[in-house]
């Protein structure tokens, strides 16, 4: 699949397209069309246009609900951006947690992060399929290990300290949020989001639309789900404990609260039913809890006039055998 990616500030649009180039392609015809169940995949400028609009739409609106604000993208994914966090991944441990705004902390475990994949994660990669992206890979760990497992895999991030540390171990990632234009839309084989990554931006239904975007037809999500039966949605900010009084009184951009959810594996499957998600399995390992699930499939309505417009394109446009990924 050809992919403009979005102009960098930093100079590195070069190194950006090389971990581009671990997206998927977007297949020709992946499916018969007129079929029941044909999901044709996007393949005009036009068509990634669009879909890329409606994530960013819904990342704003979905933003406003939780802040009462417009906030961009850089304002929403500051806190991961700035010295707590950063400095943890560079020394490979914490303390590290997230504060709500009534004291509680929940710590984050940057040493399980930084060190390599365990005996649960290879139980979720294990199952993967196909082409894989790791929604917030943090420093890494499973991008590289896929890739030593054959996947052809791609790791996006909000912090540079993270997408830095992963290409230094030997796995590709870009610097970006979930909700921005991305590589390979609706032509992954598997997303991942683990390590409490479910909780990005505070509401599970926009997250799993939004993974909906990026799989492809019948595509798996695996999702790591707290151990606990919880539906939680708060506010939180960054906190390693080290600061001192007088570091508190002067507020910097790791003490801006953002939008977080914790959410077991009922009420996991609770909005995926919702969605349309289809459960594919689910368990535990190491006392962490897993859950798998299949691309719900568009509307009826939705997928003929998808077909239709295919098939018009193919009647006036050369063939183009692109590769095919094994799923």
């Amino acid at each position: 699949m050809s992919t403009t990616l979005p102009p960098s500030s930093s100079g590195t649009a070069t190194q950006e397209s090389r971990e581009a180039a671990a997206a998927p392609d977007a297949p020709a015809s992946r499916e018969t069309p007129g079929t029941p169940d044909a999901r044709p995949e996007a393949t005009t400028a036009e068509t990634r246009t669009e879909a890329h609009t409606g994530a960013e739409a819904r990342a704003g609106a979905h933003t406003r609900a939780e802040t009462g604000t417009g906030l961009g993208a850089e304002a929403r994914t500051a806190p991961w951006g700035t010295d707590p966090y950063a400095n943890a991944l560079r020394n490979g441990h914490g303390p590290l947690f997230l504060r709500r705004s009534d004291g509680w902390l929940l710590p984050l475990e940057v040493e399980r992060w930084c060190s390599d994949a365990g005996s649960a994660d290879l139980s979720a990669l294990h199952r993967c399929e196909g082409p894989v992206l790791d929604i917030g890979c943090g420093p890494g760990r499973l991008v590289a290990e896929l890739s030593a497992l054959g996947h052809r895999a791609l790791g996006i991030d909000v912090s540079e300290a993270a997408v830095a540390r992963t290409r230094r171990i030997g796995g590709s990632a870009l610097l970006r949020s979930v909700f921005d234009p991305l590589p390979g839309e609706g032509c992954w084989g598997t997303v991942l989001l683990v390590d409490g990554n479910i909780g990005i931006g505070g509401d599970p239904a926009a997250l799993l639309d939004r993974a909906a975007d990026l799989l492809s037809t019948g595509g798996l999500l695996i999702a790591e789900t707290s151990p606990l039966d919880i539906d939680e949605r708060v506010q939180v900010r960054l906190d390693d404990g080290l600061r001192t009084p007088a570091e508190k009184t002067a507020p910097g951009p790791a003490d801006r609260p953002f939008p977080w959810a914790r959410i077991g594996t009922p009420a996991l499957l609770r909005y995926a039913g919702a969605c349309g998600w289809r459960p594919a399995d689910q368990w535990s390992a190491e006392g962490r809890a897993f859950v798998s699930l299949r691309r719900p499939r568009p509307p009826v309505r939705e997928r003929s006039a998808r077909t239709s417009s295919q098939s018009a394109e193919s009647a006036n446009s050369t063939p183009v055998i692109n590769s095919q990924w094994e799923r």
